[in-house]
């Protein structure tokens, strides 16, 4: 073992130092490099959503064009990020996470001088490819730089500070976006430039080189079987809200229904398959990932088209939508630390139940605000949100515990892999079927008031429209809300019920522990 002076005047090697690659002199640079590559990702996520009617008026972009904007990047991030966290442990986690940087960045540059939505669309799946190699890869070299007695510590701070850019970066984009005009929406993209440069700084130049742990296989058949899966459900589902597009819709979700089960089949014949399927046979661990999917799947979709009908139907500027986020990662950030001891007294159950019933009550009140026509942000809008952030708080961190505990020990980082790609197949299922069912629905309430100048549900109005014909379109805008809101809120209440059946814990948080669940 090495004395203190020792450590710190470790080279740049990465010998092993109490039971971890980094010397302690060292280890703030993996943390401020791995909280700037987590800006990254989670700037770029939570501020597109504003950006999307910018994006669609200066590209010219179609409402199926938007839902590939996002969901092109949710695809290779979703069906590649069990590989992507395998690379760290095969080649390195240095090495893993600072290829997956410069993925990530070199193809921001790319999305931003996009010329069209084809293009843009292009880069987007090129940069989920460098995001499925950075996400796990932020965490995992956390936990590999610090000991265990400080692990817990770094990694609160890690939480916090992604947190904090969760929230302020929506608002900032949206403040930047009001200031400067659509044609600011390139400087989302370009804005990661200066910060994957000091994290690639940071951990080439200050941090020591990790040995690979295990030469383990990245599976990556099953990453283009899953690509394809998902890509073919998405890409069906996607084409119902395209003019002219729903011959496809049939032929393309079948492809991905045929293409998931042989997906299904070359992992269980595998020696070392991207996803260990037979964790699906542990009834808490099947039970926590559905209620994931539905929570994560109303999230994403309420997260995407809300602003759309903020900006484009209601008139509100990018500013104030800016604000929307803020509830959500205000309330994870402040109470997720309190949820889990009271998970940790009570068992799981009880606070994923009953945070999930909050999220439904938030979207079921969304769903009766646009269906009312009741256009107030701050006073319905903006509280529901807050309501829904409340609810979110309460299954983050109990849901995560719930996936750890219902598996051994050493299948943990396994089943939080497969965790995090079900959220984010939420995500992507999400936008690809909700956008379909909210353009049949602007469609079926326009009824006959479409003009060659309305616009498509999510598309700001032109200049000139003729008020009879705004005020229809703003009528199916809410009503195409209306119906998304409603499915997400359904789904919140299924995914209540499906926590209360299958994860362990005492049913009432009052109640004494007896040994029963």
């Amino acid at each position: 073992m090495h004395s203190p002076n020792e450590v710190a005047a470790t080279p740049l090697t990465g010998s092993i130092t109490n039971g971890t690659f980094c010397p302690q002199s060292q280890r703030h640079y993996v943390l401020i490099a791995a909280i700037l590559a987590s800006a990254l990702g989670f700037i770029d996520g939570s501020i597109l959503a504003i950006a999307m009617p910018a994006i669609r008026v200066d590209l010219g972009a179609s409402l199926a064009e938007a839902q590939w904007i996002s969901n092109a990047y949710a695809l290779t991030l979703s069906a590649l990020i069990l590989a992507g966290g395998a690379a760290g442990d095969r080649f390195g986690l240095r090495r893993a996470f600072v290829a997956g940087i410069a993925v990530f960045v070199v193809t921001s540059l790319a999305c931003a001088i996009a010329p069209n939505a084809v293009v843009l669309i292009a880069f987007r799946a090129l940069q989920g490819i460098g995001a499925a190699i950075m996400v796990p890869g932020s965490l995992a070299i956390i936990a590999k730089a610090y000991p265990k007695k400080e692990r817990g510590r770094a990694i609160g701070i890690w939480a916090a500070a992604s947190a904090l850019t969760t929230a302020l970066g929506p608002v900032l984009g949206g403040l930047v976006l009001s200031a400067f005009g659509d044609g600011i929406w390139r400087a989302i993209f370009a804005v990661n430039l200066p910060l994957g440069l000091i994290s690639i700084y940071l951990l080439l130049v200050k941090v020591p080189a990790d040995a690979p742990t295990e030469k383990r296989s990245l599976d990556l058949g099953g990453g283009a079987l899953a690509t394809l899966a998902f890509g073919a459900l998405a890409y069906g589902l996607t084409s119902m809200s395209a003019s002219g597009g729903n011959r496809m819709a049939v032929p393309s979700i079948a492809a991905g229904a045929v293409l998931l089960v042989v997906f299904i089949l070359f992992e269980l014949r595998r020696r070392e398959p991207m996803i260990d399927l037979s964790l699906f046979r542990i009834g808490a661990f099947a039970g926590a990932n559905v209620a994931t999917f539905f929570l994560y799947f109303a999230l994403s979709a309420n997260l995407f088209y809300l602003p759309m009908l903020l900006i484009a139907g209601w008139g509100l500027s990018s500013a104030e939508v800016g604000f929307i986020f803020l509830p959500l990662s205000a309330s994870i950030a402040l109470l997720s630390g309190p949820v889990g001891l009271w998970s940790d007294r009570i068992g799981p159950r009880f606070p994923i139940a009953c945070g999930s019933l909050v999220v439904a009550c938030a979207f079921a009140g969304l769903a009766m605000l646009s269906h009312a026509r009741i256009h107030h942000f701050w006073t319905g809008t903006f509280p529901l949100m807050a309501l829904m952030g409340l609810g979110m708080a309460q299954v983050v961190s109990p849901l995560s515990t719930a996936i750890m505990t219902a598996v051994e020990d050493k299948d943990t980082g396994a089943a939080s892999g497969i965790n995090n790609a079900v959220s984010r197949i939420g995500g992507l299922i999400a936008v690809a079927a909700m956008g379909s069912l909210a353009a049949w629905v602007y469609a079926h309430a326009l009824d006959g008031s479409a003009a060659p100048g309305v616009p498509g549900f999510g598309e700001p109005a032109p200049a000139g429209l003729a008020p009879a014909l705004d005020a229809a379109r703003l009528a199916a805008s809410d009503a195409a809300f209306s119906a998304v809101s409603a499915v997400t809120a359904l789904l919140c209440l299924l995914a209540s019920g499906v926590a209360w059946v299958t994860i362990p814990g005492e049913r009432l948080p009052w109640a004494r522990r007896t040994g029963s669940s």
